[in-house]
Parts: structure tokens; C-alpha cells; sequence
């Protein structure tokens, strides 16, 4: 090659090279200047169980500050009324039915979030984020071990967590696992522990040069509810009431929120971040603590009825959310994705369905335009109806065609049948804006919203019906039930030799 060739090969190679050098500089630079996130998530948190949302006993200080000085939610759903599925909407953007995540996944299940989806926390982990996630995973079955993504293939750099709760209660739990490698019986209860995981990463752990995302996920105040004596004494009752555990429970999770925040306060982080509080679906209310509160909603946990899915949600971030407002405005845990990506200004997946809306302008006090309705589908539901929609001020539900499903962990060939072949049935609408409480069907009286909300339902219904995948058949393992009631013996027998 002459001379002249090599010399422009390298001046053409040269140029390339500082090119990319530039970008990769600047990119860097815009990733300094994008604000810190933490989402804060807790497990079974109705919406009438925190007193800034109207609850007359609970104490809930840090939160009630929290939301005085932030915008207060009061149409904030869930993705889903269950756990994992919620989670999976929350972190995918996705309606959970379309991914895959139906019900809520028990230790060893074949159900997971599967590696082709994308995570908000693996697109800001891109974006130059560091990323650490604290707590409640629930994503998959196979929590750390081979054959289904972990914390780490979804984006977290940084992660302690559990599978779904803390073994064998939440307190001295034996099942935490930090970035792959069980950390064996730890001394205290979960919140304090996902806490001090929190403030240790915040303070000590985190590469400084890079904004944050944290996913902070609270076991509480899901069963099995073990609530220290400071908490619990709060709240007096009979000596056999488990009102107090489950009262103190929250309390003790507000406490180890307050915490975190101080530690944001105490970096001089609190400024430059974007702080999202939420639950994933609505008040247990079970037979062992039967003290959870929907507040003025329609039934529980489990429900499609606002009761299952309408929880607390409390936005903070200084500068852009106007400290002690409130906003109506339907939103939901879908959103999440859409919204962060606008927050960090990075494209949204476009290979794939997003079922979530960019809520920012909901955040600034502005209004909202949806293209499609909230969605949510449970085939194991509490009550009869299994589907629902919510557009504007209206909602509709329907019921399935196909035989009700047994609560249960596992996978039956008929629960996958279902998912395939279910139509939908019986439908009821409420005026969800003045009838928050779900009284009065207005299918009747409205019989053109009523007839367009059906074809909605039913567009969707059948998008999503066609993108669910099949799981193989699985017979509930009952691992963490096996764990709790053996915990349980040892508890009534110490009580037995103690009473003598």
C-alpha cells in the first residue's frame, strides 16, 4: 500500500477513534446529570392502611412527612392484585399476562420473568445507572440457581434479597442472599435488614460516579408479620389480638423507611432524586391477621375489585413534584417503566408491547392522555370477576367462561388450558369516579360506554390471550409452608413446656 493509503487509513481510523471517544464522553456526562431513582415497594399494603391515607390508629410518621411533601396519589394501582404478577408489571412495563407471570411464583416453580424481557432496571443499567435491589424478589421460582435469570440478569448490580418472604419469619430470617451467595441468619427483622442493606449500599458500596436506581422492596406487613416490641406496644389490645403485630408491623416498616431517608438527606442526595412509594396490591386481611384496611374499596388482595389493585402511591422530587398536592389521575405500576425512561431521558423498548403510560406530566400537576385503558387479568381471583378495565371515570369487569380455578401455587394443565382458551362472559360497569366503592352496576343505564368498553376489553383481552406463553405443568412444592409450620410446632411446644 503507498504511503498516502496508509496515511489516510490512519487519519481515517484516528478521527473514527476520537469520535467514538467523544461520544462515549458525552454520554457519560449526560449520565452524571440524570437524577438518582429509588422506588420504594411494599408487600400487602392496603390503601387504608397508612394514616395519611386515612387509617385512624396507625402510626405512619415518616410517610405521612413524605407525602406532605410530595404529591399524595389517590387512584394509584398495581399492575396486578397478587404478588409476583404485580412485580413483573411494575419492573417490565408489561401486563403480567402477557409475560407470562399469572400468579404468585413459590420457590421452585417453572414460572419466571423470562430473560427476553426487559427490566427497567437493565435499561438504566445501560443508561450508566448503578443499580441495587433490597428485599422481596419474587420474580422466579429458581431464586439462585441455575436455569432462570436472577436479580443480576435483570439488571441489578447490587442485590439482597429473598425469593418471595423472609424464612421462617420475618425475623432473624435464615434466606436472605447477597449478589448470589446466601448470608446465612441474621439478627433482626426484614425491614431493618432490607434498611441497613440500603443505607450500607447508599453510603459505602455504590460507585459515586454514577446516579443511582434502587428497588427497595419491604416484606411487610405480609404474613408471616413479626413486628418488634417498640412497634407493637404502640398498639394496645387483647393479649390474644394479633391487631398489635400487624399495626406494628407498618409502623416498623415506616420507621425503616424514615430511615433510608435520612441516609439520602445525610449524602446530600435527597435533591437530585426521584422517590416513587407504592404497595403492590391491596390488604391481605387473612384469618391469622385479619387487620389490613381497604379504606372506602371493594374487597382484598386477590381482587379485581378496587380493593385488590387501588393502593397508596407517593411521589417525591425536589424541584419538579410540588410538595403537598394531590392528584386523582388514574396511574399504575405499568407506568413505572415508561415514566423512569422519560425521567433519565432514554428510549422505551420498541420491539415489544408496552401496556404502561409516561405519567411525568401527572408528577408536574398536568393532565393525561392514555391511548388504552389499564388492564388487569387474573384467572384465580377472589371474586367472579376476573378481567378489568379501567378508562377515565369508568371501570368494567367480566367474568370467565371456563371453571374457576382452586387458590394454589401450582400449575395445572387445565390452569394453562384456561389461560388459551377462556372467553369472556358476564360484564359489570361502574362509574368508578363517583362510586369508588363499586356499589352500583351501570351496564344498563349507560348502554353505549357500556358496549364501547366491552370491544375494548375484549381487543385486549385477545392481544394479550395471544402473547401469553404455556408452562409446564408443576405440583406445588409447599416449600415455604413446610418451613413456617415446622416453626410453628417448635413455637406451641416451647409455649407447652413453659406453661408447665
Amino acid at each position: 500500500m503507498p504511503i498516502v493509503q496508509y496515511a489516510l487509513a490512519f487519519i481515517l481510523t484516528l478521527l473514527l477513534t476520537t469520535e467514538l471517544f467523544a461520544a462515549e464522553a458525552v454520554e457519560q456526562t449526560k449520565a452524571k446529570k440524570r437524577p438518582n431513582i429509588m422506588v420504594v415497594l411494599c408487600d400487602d399494603l392496603g390503601y387504608g392502611d397508612l394514616a395519611c391515607y386515612g387509617h385512624p390508629v396507625i402510626k405512619s410518621p415518616h410517610i405521612d412527612r413524605f407525602a406532605t411533601e410530595g404529591l399524595k396519589l389517590t387512584s394509584c394501582y398495581s399492575a396486578h392484585p397478587n404478588c409476583s404478577p404485580s412485580r413483573t408489571g411494575l419492573m417490565t412495563g408489561r401486563t403480567p399476562f402477557r409475560v407470562g407471570v399469572y400468579n404468585w411464583i413459590p420457590m421452585y416453580s417453572p414460572m419466571h420473568v423470562r430473560k427476553q424481557e426487559i427490566t427497567i432496571a437493565t435499561l438504566l443499567r445501560q443508561a450508566g445507572y448503578a443499580t441495587c435491589h433490597a428485599g422481596k424478589w419474587h420474580l422466579n421460582g429458581m431464586f439462585n440457581l441455575v436455569g432462570q435469570p436472577q436479580p443480576s440478569d435483570h439488571g441489578f448490580d447490587h442485590w439482597f434479597s429473598t425469593q418471595n418472604n423472609a424464612l421462617p419469619t420475618h425475623e432473624n430470617p435464615f434466606n436472605f442472599v447477597r449478589n448470589g451467595k446466601p448470608v446465612g441468619r441474621q439478627e433482626g427483622y426484614a425491614a431493618q435488614l432490607v434498611a441497613d442493606e440500603a443505607q450500607q449500599w447508599l453510603t459505602n458500596l455504590r460507585d459515586k460516579e454514577k446516579p443511582f436506581f434502587m428497588f427497595v422492596c419491604f416484606h411487610e406487613p405480609h404474613e408471616p408479620i413479626a413486628s418488634a416490641e417498640r412497634f407493637r406496644k404502640l398498639y394496645p389490645a387483647p393479649q390474644d389480638s394479633t391487631l398489635p403485630a400487624h399495626h406494628g408491623n407498618v409502623t416498623q416498616m415506616d420507621d425503616a423507611f424514615g430511615r433510608i431517608l435520612k441516609t439520602l438527606d445525610d449524602q446530600k442526595l435527597r435533591d437530585n432524586t426521584l422517590i416513587i412509594f407504592t404497595s403492590d396490591n391491596g390488604p391481605a386481611i387473612t384469618r391469622r391477621h385479619p387487620h389490613g384496611s381497604s379504606g372506602p374499596l371493594r374487597d382484598k388482595k386477590g381482587a379485581t375489585y378496587e380493593g385488590g389493585i387501588r393502593v397508596p402511591g407517593i411521589v417525591q422530587w425536589p424541584a419538579h413534584v410540588k410538595p403537598g398536592t394531590t392528584s386523582d389521575i388514574p396511574v399504575s405500576g405499568l407506568d413505572i417503566l415508561p415514566t423512569l425512561c422519560a425521567v433519565a431521558d432514554i428510549p422505551v423498548p420498541t420491539d415489544r408491547v408496552l401496556d404502561g403510560t409516561n405519567v411525568l406530566p401527572v408528577f408536574k400537576g398536568k393532565s393525561l392522555k392514555r391511548t388504552k385503558p389499564l388492564y388487569w387479568q387474573f384467572n384465580r381471583a377472589n371474586n367472579a370477576e376476573k378481567v378489568a378495565i379501567r378508562d377515565g371515570e369508568w371501570k368494567l369487569l367480566a367474568r370467565l367462561d371456563v371453571p374457576s380455578l382452586k387458590p394454589s401455587g401450582g400449575i395445572t394443565t387445565q390452569a394453562i388450558d384456561n389461560v388459551k382458551q377462556a372467553k369472556l362472559a358476564e360484564f359489570e360497569l361502574y362509574h368508578i369516579q363517583s362510586d369508588i366503592a363499586e356499589t352500583t352496576d351501570r351496564s344498563e343505564s349507560e348502554p353505549k360506554r357500556f358496549e364501547q368498553m366491552k370491544k375494548q376489553m375484549q381487543e385486549i383481552f385477545e392481544e394479550v390471550q395471544a402473547e401469553a406463553p404455556r408452562w409446564p405443568a408443576w405440583e406445588f412444592a409447599r416449600y415455604e409452608g413446610k418451613i413456617l409450620s415446622e416453626y410453628y410446632r417448635k413455637q406451641a411446644e416451647a409455649k407447652k413446656k413453659q406453661d408447665k
